[in-house]
């Protein structure tokens, strides 16, 4: 276990999700057909209400003091409808979310409508719409819609910059350097890699391609890494591999451009409990300062998303 006194660790919790199965919104992902492929395997285990409370439960004993809302998937004509239900948290307690990472279809034709209806709620710093890839590393989509190479999808992830929204980038491993590509012609909005680039292949081959596609993203100024989602394939968690893939991501991006995030309830999947998340990443980080601790778990999420710590401290 790490020396760190993990009960008084600052965490701003830069990734997760709540969903609601007895409210109003739909999420065909989880309440709709079961999908055999999710990327980590079965996911039965998910498949309830997660809110406030059962995030609270799951991190109780560390020192969480706000956490920023991923979209969850939620049915797309309902994008900016999932935003109007994390502000209704929000308002109930500012700290779960603090912040939100919302959803709009890119290459859409009302995509500009839909995220002035996300500018105008107030909570929303950034959004995530995910790219189409392929579905294993010998398969190419290139220049298919949706994809990083289509025309109408980058005009989406450009309109970004009016609104001072950052992208949340999510892709596998083996279109991080089709992404940095993209990325390096929209100097003006920031960028966060989701779960440390998703090295799914923990081979020398499948590593060495990971690590190549990091590289390219963090040679771009604007780009910071998210430390979260170390599960693999078939729900397995492989603490020495994770070790090594915190500590890598760590030494390409650099703990002022990288972030601590747990990826609850999905990270339950593979992960024993929230502690062994964080107790993995500390592990990674051996050797770092208390300020570049400070960095990872709370200071560059803060600074990304526009969150006030000092604020939020003195509501826990």
């Amino acid at each position: 276990m790490s020396a760190v006194d993990v009960s008084t660790l600052r965490i701003l919790d830069a990734h997760h999700h709540f969903w609601n199965f007895e409210g109003d919104g739909y999420y065909p992902w989880l309440q709709g057909e079961y999908n055999e492929n999710f990327f980590l395997g079965d996911y039965t285990g998910m498949l309830q209400t997660f809110l406030p409370a059962q995030y609270r439960e799951a991190t109780a004993g560390y020192n969480v003091v706000g956490t920023v809302h991923v979209e969850a998937e939620r049915a797309r004509d309902q994008e900016v409808a999932e935003t109007v239900f994390l502000k209704s948290l929000h308002d109930a307690d500012a700290r779960f979310p603090a912040a939100v990472v919302a959803h709009a279809t890119f290459a859409r034709s009302d995509v500009a409508e839909v995220l002035e209806g996300h500018a105008a709620l107030g909570v929303v710093r950034g959004i995530r719409s995910k790219p189409v890839t392929s579905r294993t590393i010998d398969e190419s989509v290139t220049g298919q819609p949706g994809t990083l190479q289509d025309p109408a999808f980058v005009a989406g992830l450009a309109l970004l910059e009016q609104h001072n929204f950052s992208w949340d980038l999510r892709v596998p491993y083996w279109h991080l350097t089709e992404a940095a590509e993209v990325i390096a012609g929209l100097p003006g909005i920031p960028v966060v890699i989701n779960h440390c680039g998703l090295p799914l292949d923990r081979s020398d081959e499948g590593i060495a391609l990971w690590r190549t596609g990091m590289q390219a993203l963090a040679a771009l100024p604007n780009t910071t890494v998210k430390v979260s989602e170390l599960g693999l394939p078939r729900n397995r968690w492989d603490r020495e591999s994770n070790e090594r893939v915190v500590a890598e991501t760590l030494e390409i991006f650099g703990f002022d451009r990288a972030m601590f995030a747990s990826n609850l309830p999905v990270a339950t999947l593979t992960a024993p409990s929230f502690g062994e998340v964080v107790d993995t990443v500390l592990a990674g980080a051996a050797g770092a300062t208390p300020e570049q601790l400070d960095a990872l778990f709370s200071g560059t999420a803060a600074r990304v998303y526009r969150v006030d710590l000092e604020s939020l401290s003195t509501l826990s």
